[in-house]
């Protein structure tokens, strides 16, 4: 029988009644066998996230040596939870050990892995599941990778025999033997672990959307929405902000051809967004499959004459930036002429002042300019390496809007155009773009 992984993100567990529908949801198709599990989200607007209220608790217990006020709301949040769902479980003596461990491992991320267990030991109960702890089957490297190869065999291992079982995401044990976190968002890369570690046929991930949007819901009123996208086109578009899934949550899927589903628990007859192996895409016939951008990047621009002769100049550039411990996200360049483009948050005035002095030193630039305030725009879709004039339309689309383009980054395999424009211009070049490749 084929066997699904389903990762429920924080709204799908943010109260009792959620999470009834939640259990409809899994007891609707048998080969639901595995689920993970986020933190409770937000029940309604202006309340606060399980994962933010444990962060309070990390803030306090490194004042005061407790965490004993600020886990009052979590307890009441899971109190409620068990409550509404009418369990015959001792949360509260589950909740006081909680507590004891959060003051005992004074540890930020074991405080914040909190609401992932909490909701999997709850979850676990409802479904009359097997409760799997992450700490006991995800594991880290030494230098903050995931061990894939141990990770695999341990879940392998745990779910021998195993009909059903619910696993916290978020989390897993570093070589220290402590709790370790993945960045937030993390639980859509453990359910992309269990899912590989299981050979399942496919892992749904269900949020609160019906699936991906052609750009941005808060920029274009009623963008379409994708029916189908490839694991590239995928990484192209959460990379540059479409937040509907972690962009590193396909790795471990994509090595085993894995699809993804994403789908809404609070619309589950919608059909959602599939997520297939690039192999096996079949074209929509749209030239263009998705727009995403972000705000707020600051390019250094490198000019010199003859660089192109000049035998390790990107590499002493780089070594420069590297010495900060700062990524680059783009590197567009032309025969002369080179460009850095590095997210502003990772640049104060004196990191920024260290890195063109050492560029200064280190390879005597003819010019040196700094831009700020850049927002990077990406137009992503396989269509548009099979499309004649696909370039031309979208930056005649853009110049129509009146909208001055900084800088242009095409990578070999077309699968996507990333254009800089002022952080001003932002929101206008999303709706050009989307008008001309979609319609109004």
């Amino acid at each position: 029988m084929s066997v699904k992984v389903c990762k429920f993100g924080g709204t799908s567990m943010a109260d009792g009644n959620v999470i009834a529908g939640v259990k409809k949801i899994i007891e609707s198709d048998k080969s639901r066998r595995y689920v993970v599990v986020s933190a409770p989200g937000k029940r309604y607007s202006g309340d606060t996230k399980v994962t933010d209220l444990l962060y309070a608790c990390y803030n306090e217990l490194k004042k005061s040596g407790t965490c004993a006020t600020s886990f009052k709301a979590v307890r009441a949040r899971f109190g409620d939870i068990v409550k509404q769902l009418n369990l015959n479980f001792d949360i509260d003596a589950v909740l006081d050990e909680t507590q004891k461990r959060i003051d005992v491992e004074n540890s930020e991320d074991f405080t914040a892995s909190r609401g992932e267990y909490l909701s999997a030991r709850v979850v676990a109960e409802y479904l009359g599941a097997k409760f799997v702890d992450a700490e006991d089957v995800v594991y880290f490297n030494e230098d903050g990778s995931f061990n894939g190869e141990k990770s695999y065999k341990a879940i392998e291992a745990a779910l021998t025999g195993v009909e059903k079982a619910v696993f916290p995401g978020f989390y897993g044990k570093g070589v220290d033997g402590k709790v370790k976190t993945f960045s937030r968002g993390g639980s859509d890369i453990s359910g992309a672990i269990v899912a590989r570690a299981v050979n399942a046929s496919e892992y749904e991930n269900w949020t609160d959307v019906s699936g991906f949007l052609a750009c941005d819901p808060r920029i274009v009123d009623s963008p379409k929405n994708i029916k189908t996208l490839s694991y590239k086109e995928l990484r192209e578009l959460s990379y540059m902000g479409a937040n509907v899934l972690h962009s590193e949550s396909i790795f471990p899927v994509r090595k085993a051809n894995i699809p993804i589903k994403i789908k809404n628990t609070f619309r589950p007859e919608d059909d959602g967004t599939a997520i297939v192996p690039t192999s096996r895409y079949v074209p929509s016939g749209n030239t263009v499959t998705g727009i995403a951008g972000k705000k707020n990047f600051t390019v250094i621009y490198i000019e010199k004459s003859l660089m192109n002769a000049e035998i390790g100049f990107v590499r002493k550039v780089l070594s420069v930036i590297e010495k900060e411990n700062i990524p680059v996200e783009h590197i567009p360049s032309g025969i002369d002429t080179m460009s850095l483009v590095i997210s502003s948050e990772a640049l104060d005035d004196n990191t920024l002042s260290r890195i063109l002095e050492g560029i200064e030193y280190a390879v005597e630039p003819d010019i040196i300019r700094v831009i700020e305030n850049i927002a990077l725009v990406a137009t992503v879709g396989h269509g548009m390496s099979s499309s004649v004039g696909t370039s031309a339309r979208l930056f005649n689309a853009i110049a129509a809007a009146d909208i001055n383009i900084k800088m242009i980054d095409q990578g070999s395999s077309e699968l996507n155009i990333v254009v800089g424009v002022k952080n001003d211009d932002y929101e206008r070049c999303i709706k050009a773009i989307y008008k001309e490749f979609f319609g109004n």
